[in-house]
């Protein structure tokens, strides 16, 4: 299983690659993640939904996407509310505390799915949600050490180097974990290094000695993975892609944004350059293009939109003749 020391770290595409690299070895993989919450989602041939990123490990293994591989899904519709899709079917909409509360009944339906996949595979890759350093989610939990234990499967821990302080939050998760979760985890990986791997030596050494479980890879930083589609909203505030062009395309980034990899092509689309506009930012003139997102609450976003001044700036971009 792998877990991360936050999210947007790399496990999904990590995941993703070792699914490929085990299907090109002749095993049969499946991918699995046991909780995930996304307004990103993708439909099953049976017409059930699953994360985005479930669907792309499915097309990495080369087996078709199943409920199976995503048993719970919350799709987020307010600040404290969300869908809660149970193996591919929406069964209620709770808030954040029923949820919680409810938690414990939705193991049974992720241990069944894991099962029913384990059974078709010779190696299920297991993702993890956010962080199990997470200890005020600890008790009850579906997505990390909770269904770690309840499984009998072992983890690995993934730090992204990239973002800074990854010796601090490795170290850092082992430390907050209990000793039965602790023990779990067998080592530990860094993702997205730049440049030269061999000046991280010293670090990936001390980690080591500190947390005494071997490094198990420096993942070099992959360009091409920017062609992927993102599934965690914190992508939207990254710096967006920026080509050589004068066509300037503007996303208005909605509270509640969904399907936003449908905005993939336009940045890989070199004749363009792509900005998402942040609450407090008008829409520049210069902007050839407006994009109004999907939303998982219209109204709610519309009045977002409305309250950023966002539709006073669309009419003068239509004025200007946008």
């Amino acid at each position: 299983m792998l877990m991360g020391t936050g999210s947007n770290v790399g496990k999904s595409l990590i995941a993703a690659g070792l699914c490929r690299a085990y299907v090109r070895r002749g095993l049969k993989v499946l991918p699995f993640k046991p909780q995930n919450m996304s307004n990103n989602a993708a439909v099953t041939a049976d017409g059930g939904e699953i994360g985005r990123a479930q669907a792309l490990q499915a097309r990495a293994a080369k087996v078709p996407a199943s409920v199976h591989m995503n048993p719970i899904l919350l799709k987020p519709e307010t600040d404290r509310g969300a869908q809660v899709i149970v193996q591919g079917r929406r069964e209620a909409t709770l808030s954040a505390r029923e949820f919680f509360a409810n938690r414990p009944r939705y193991m049974p339906a992720i241990l069944d799915s894991f099962q029913t996949l384990k059974a078709k595979a010779d190696l299920v890759v297991v993702e993890g949600a956010g962080s199990p350093a997470e200890v005020n989610l600890r008790e009850g939990d579906l997505a990390n050490m909770g269904f770690a234990q309840a499984a009998k499967v072992p983890a690995l821990l993934i730090g992204d180097i990239h973002r800074g302080g990854v010796i601090a939050s490795i170290a850092g998760t082992l430390e907050v974990l209990e000793e039965a979760d602790k023990i779990l985890i067998n080592g530990f990986i860094i993702n997205n290094f730049h440049g030269d791997i061999s000046l991280f030596s010293e670090g990936k050494t001390f980690i080591q000695n500190r947390i005494s479980r071997p490094c198990l890879g420096v993942v070099p930083h992959f360009v091409e993975a920017a062609r992927l589609p993102a599934e965690d909203a914190l992508k939207l505030e990254e710096t967006s892609l920026n080509h050589s062009s004068n066509a300037v395309i503007c996303i208005l980034r909605l509270p509640r944004i969904a399907n936003f990899d449908d905005l993939d092509p336009l940045r890989q689309e070199p004749s363009v350059t792509l900005t998402f506009l942040h609450p407090g930012q008008p829409i520049p003139a210069s902007a050839r293009l407006v994009v109004i997102p999907g939303s998982k609450s219209t109204i709610a976003d519309l009045s977002a939109l409305r309250n950023e001044g966002w539709d006073v700036d669309l009419k003068a971009h239509v004025r200007r003749g946008g």
